[in-house]
């Protein structure tokens, strides 16, 4: 049976990243952000899913261009947490890359979804296993946005440019529930591991997460804190619960 995509319900969440957008632009405006050679790398990836077009297609039925249209944003999410779990971004980098993560995250496995069962599951709806129907209309309203600010961000990067990298305000939250750490062994083959304390065992926390957008410890209730954990920044950060 085809599914009929809903573009209305479930809006993708903009909250973090209008307010990294928003501070994104001021640093821009005041000459305060320039660069470094790792986040501009990252950023001419993102750009460059931000501006492809879609395929074009004789006589393509509804539901194809559907398809394509999620395919695109789903791109734009993958290359985002891809450079943002790379650990080479600036803090500066890493919040924006976040935040736009955050807000395509119903994207991630939609419209294809990793193929092993041990791959991540994020944006589950709450009480069941499925995934909502993602929200195309929505997501495609932050392309304009999102093109604009990182074609500005990657203006900076003119040859002999100094790079200059914004401080950002480290953040803590809480999680009560599991972390998990997938790897990829071989093309399509998930692995995961369901992160412990080890002074205490525990993997339920609740946990206490500090990050400065460079690296993230978890603190267990027994008062253990973990900075060796092996945890991807995307693992952490898209399981928890928005602030």
């Amino acid at each position: 049976m085809e599914q009929t995509l809903n573009t209305t319900a479930h809006p993708p969440s903009t909250r973090a990243l209008t307010r990294e957008s928003v501070r994104a632009r001021q640093l821009l405006a005041a000459g305060e952000w320039c660069l470094a050679p790792a986040d501009a790398g990252a950023v001419t990836a993102v750009l460059a899913r931000l501006t492809a077009p879609l395929p074009t297609r004789r006589g393509t039925v509804a539901r194809t261009r559907a398809t394509d249209r999620d395919r695109r944003l789903q791109r734009i999410l993958r290359t985002t947490v891809h450079h943002l779990d790379a650990g080479t971004v600036s803090p500066a980098a890493a919040a924006l890359l976040a935040a736009v993560a955050r807000a395509l995250l119903p994207w991630h496995a939609a419209p294809n979804p990793p193929r092993a069962a041990a791959a991540p599951r994020y944006g589950i709806v709450p009480g069941t296993t499925e995934h909502a129907a993602p929200p195309t209309e929505a997501g495609e309203a932050l392309l304009p946005e999102l093109t604009e600010l990182f074609t500005a961000l990657a203006a900076t990067n003119a040859p002999g440019a100094v790079p200059l990298t914004p401080p950002v305000e480290p953040w803590q939250a809480r999680h009560a529930g599991r972390f998990r750490h997938y790897t990829r062994p071989a093309p399509d083959v998930w692995a995961a591991e369901t992160v412990g304390c080890p002074e205490c065992g525990g993997k339920d926390g609740p946990w206490t997460v500090t990050c400065d957008w460079h690296r993230a410890t978890l603190g267990c209730p027994c008062g253990a804190v973990m900075r060796k954990h092996g945890l991807a920044f995307s693992e952490i950060w898209l399981v928890l619960p928005e602030t």
